[in-house]
């Protein structure tokens, strides 16, 4: 302030010369009259009284912080004691335009959840982002280093407005950040603003539509109107108006003891760096995302009883929720009553209607406080399960598991097209309420699964021999996985005259036993640490009974952790599906085109149908190259990855060529096609059979099968994949016959491939299988295959049947020789 009134006093004398020289002579002649000069006006504070801020006329709202409306702006008066506290900040979209994001996006989702805390600078207040990924010991020295190494950003900055008649609270403009377009809690991400153009909010139009404060936390709904050249709807307003609920809770004073993760159960988890370790480096940390279960009565959990938690968890059912649906949502929401009952807890999940206006004037499904199964009018088919978590400890705050109304759709076709072999009555477009309500049931309840902490868990459906789907006792028992987690939705195994067995999925062993270890509380466990033994004891109990095994949605190699699949046994899983599928194509038009006089279902069923084709070929490609992957402690045999045996891989192959490679007549069903399009058949089939051929000739599968070559002398390895793939796509040349225009055009794609492994590279930032192909066996592989290929069409051009085979292997010659010797 000194530094201020020094300059000032400077720049004062500097200009005297220059005013005095600009004047003229008669202003220097003319007398003046002395006056006394008015005393210095100071500064007005800027911290003013209270009730000169927060006058007679506010609108307050008690709660975490009291909200006031004075006219046009809005204050906090934040109680100092709350100051530093960790406080949770959730951005959320309340509403939006449609197809916003591509229609992933609705009302509800969330766009950001940042931890944050209120301090004092000064005469400031700044609301701070927080992390916990990196701590240590607060009363260790090193924690003094974390904190200056990890320091926290400010979002904003507020001058303090006034204090509390008491001094106890401080007070706050918060207009600007709230009605300002900051991108920390915006509902529009930069890939958004670059997709519409957005060029930035329009102030006239934007506006806080409402703060509310409540015990725990504070809800701010804005209004957001940004100029944008292409907007997702109504391009010509060029406009996209959008409302946003900022939901801001305090954390538990008292955190969750967290429990630390397992790879070998599957868990969403969260990490942190504690550089408190006793060990010669930072000590990272993972812990699972669980809400905190606590029992009422602890001496009686203890002795085995089952006892109440004593927060129980709530969700509630959006009011948009249509009647009939409601039954099977809150079935939904409480399958997980019996797996709580596992793990100890009574009535530890419960399912509610939304209360009425007249009930709870202020119930929000944006409201934090409150857990919801939102009801979405969009023409998505998905449903997602996401949650808010308090990253301290891993402990689930909040989640809205989002059904999208398009959803049940999904299902009703997938029921016709993968059971309606099998059952009768899937075998229509108008399924009956009650099954596809059995549908939805399973459907919201592997939402809430995801809800309460559980990622899925591919290797759950490979926990079952492939002949139990045809056994109705077992499949009414065990359903058909052993996860819920798992995407397997239906029994595509059963065949026509298997009676009795179960074609939809449901809870399985593994939920029961994932539930109780990530739930069930450790009596007299003092830390996280402390837990480790009787969780690592859980898991030995069931270790080698898939039944228990968590497989990774991750993996891209293991053919028993993979999505859509049923079985332990994919050559015969999809061996039965294609059975049915077949079936299936036959009837198709019989239940639909024929009943409505429309080819509009038969159009969308056919276009699925070919989609089921290809997911059960898919299951099999992913056995050739593959590894089983068994996660496991160094205390427990065996390895964790082994080999696919060289048997099954060249049994999956032999598959291939058989099913996937020759192209079933069957699927090409020429009747459908000329109803439901005018051009683009051989297109449609090139594209799926190409798909999986460039998937078998990867470079990754390729990598993994040179790899095999190390770890066993008897393995299936990189030339025999490439010598059995000449052989069958090729096996017209060596048989002196026609070659069909599905075959010519896979045949094409094969050079196509082989020229791409010839020439390309991989690339690190798609594929963790990274290796150097350049320098590794893959080019000499290529050439020799290709070489190989070229003196096999050389000698078949002159026996070929028809001209188009002639022709055709006469310009695949041309196209390998310029492979071979691109110049």
């Amino acid at each position: 302030m000194k530094k201020f009134f020094i300059l000032t006093a400077v720049s004062s004398l500097l200009l005297v010369p220059t005013i005095q020289f600009a004047q003229s002579k008669k202003d220097k002649d003319k007398k003046t009259d002395t006056a006394v000069a008015a005393p210095e006006k100071k500064p007005e504070s800027a911290i003013k009284e209270y009730g000169k801020v927060i006058t007679k006329d506010a609108i307050s709202d008690d709660g975490l912080f009291t909200v006031h409306k004075v006219d046009k702006k809005y204050y906090f008066e934040i109680p100092n004691k709350l100051l530093d506290k960790d406080m949770l900040l959730v951005s959320r979209l309340s509403k939006l335009p449609s197809d916003l994001g591509g229609g992933y996006v609705n009302a509800g989702s969330e766009t950001n959840e940042q931890l944050v805390v209120w301090s004092r600078f000064q005469d400031k207040i700044l609301i701070k982002v927080k992390s916990y990924s990196s701590v240590a010991d607060p009363s260790l020295p090193i924690s003094i280093s974390v904190k200056n190494n990890n320091y926290e950003p400010v979002l904003f900055a507020f001058d303090i407005v006034a204090f509390s008649n008491d001094s106890a609270n401080t007070v706050i403009d918060v207009t600007k950040f709230y009605n300002s377009d900051v991108k920390a809690i915006s509902g529009l991400s930069a890939s958004m603003r670059d997709t519409y153009k957005v060029k930035g909010m329009d102030d006239s139009r934007s506006f806080i539509t409402a703060m509310k404060s409540f015990p725990m936390n504070i809800e701010v709904i804005q209004d957001f109107t940004y100029n944008a050249s292409n907007p997702p709807m109504m391009k010509d307003a060029e406009t996209i108006s959008i409302q946003m609920n900022q939901s801001m809770i305090l954390l538990p004073e008292m955190p969750m003891k967290p429990r630390l993760a397992d790879p070998r159960v599957g868990w969403f988890t969260m990490n942190q760096i504690d550089y408190g370790s006793n060990e010669l480096k930072s000590d990272s940390k993972t812990f699972i995302r669980r809400w905190r279960l606590e029992p009422k009565d602890p001496e009686a959990y203890a002795r085995g009883e089952l006892v109440e938690p004593i927060k129980p968890i709530v969700y509630y059912l959006d009011p948009a929720t249509p009647e009939k649906l409601r039954k099977y949502i809150k079935q939904g929401i409480e399958e997980w009553i019996k797996p709580f009952e596992t793990a100890g807890f009574k009535n530890a999940i419960i399912a509610k209607d939304a209360p009425t206006k007249e009930e709870d004037p202020d119930f929000s499904p944006e409201d934090i406080r409150y857990s919801v199964i939102r009801y979405v009018a969009s023409t998505t088919r998905n449903a997602v399960g996401p949650s808010v978590t308090d990253p301290r400890t891993g402990e689930i705050i909040e989640s809205d598991v989002i059904w999208y109304h398009n959803h049940l759709r999904s299902y009703r076709n997938r029921y016709l097209l993968e059971t309606g072999a099998a059952n009768p009555s899937a075998r229509t477009l108008n399924t009956s309420d009650e099954e596809m309500g059995e549908m939805m049931r399973f459907v919201i309840a592997h939402e809430v699964g995801h809800a309460l902490g559980f990622p899925h868990n591919m290797g759950a459906s490979c926990a079952y021999d492939t002949e139990s789907y045809r056994n109705a006792a077992f499949t009414q028992k065990y359903g058909i996985a052993a996860s819920l987690m798992d995407y397997a939705r239906f029994n595509y195994i059963a065949q026509p005259g298997d009676k009795g067995v179960r074609f939809i999925r449901q809870m399985g062993p593994y939920d029961h036993y994932a539930l109780n270890w990530g739930y069930r509380v450790i009596p007299n466990s003092t830390s996280a640490e402390s837990e480790v033994p009787t969780l690592d004891k859980w898991i030995l109990e069931k270790a080698g009974d898939p039944m228990y095994k968590f497989g990774k949605q991750s993996s891209t190699f293991d053919p028993t952790s993979q999505t859509e699949d049923i079985g332990n046994n994919s050559m015969k899983a999809s061996t039965y599906g294609l059975k049915n599928l077949q079936y299936v194509a036959a009837h198709l038009s019989e239940w639909t085109s024929e009943v409505t006089n429309n080819y509009a279902d038969l159009d969308e069923l056919y276009k699925e149908m070919l989609d089921v084709w290809s997911r059960y070929v898919g299951h099999v490609v992913t056995n050739v190259g593959g590894l089983y992957e068994n996660t496991k402690k160094p205390n427990q045999k065996g390895s964790i990855y082994d080999v696919v045996p060289k048997a099954k891989q060249q049994e999956a192959m032999q598959w291939l060529q058989n099913n996937a490679f020759d192209l079933p007549g069957w699927l090409v069903n020429v009747g459908t096609l000329k109803n439901i399009d005018y051009s683009g058949y051989a297109e449609r089939f090139r594209n799926l059979q190409a798909r999986h051929l460039n998937n078998v000739l990867s470079f990754e599968r390729i990598g993994r099968l040179m790899d095999a070559e190390i770890t066993g002398t008897n393995n299936y390895n990189a030339l025999d994949l490439l010598q059995d793939m000449r052989k069958g796509i090729w096996k017209e040349a060596n048989s002196a016959s026609n070659v069909s225009i599905y075959r010519r055009n896979l045949q094409r794609a094969y050079i196509e491939r082989m020229s791409f492994l010839m020439n390309e590279e991989l690339r690190t930032d798609r594929t963790k299988d990274y290796y150097n192909v350049s320098q590794s066996d893959v080019r000499a592989l290529v050439r020799g295959e290709l070489s190989r290929l070229k003196v096999i069409l050389s000698a078949a051009k002159n026996g070929a049947v028809n001209a188009e085979t002639k022709y055709h292997y006469q310009d695949c010659i041309q196209r390998i020789e310029k492979i071979l010797n691109p110049k």
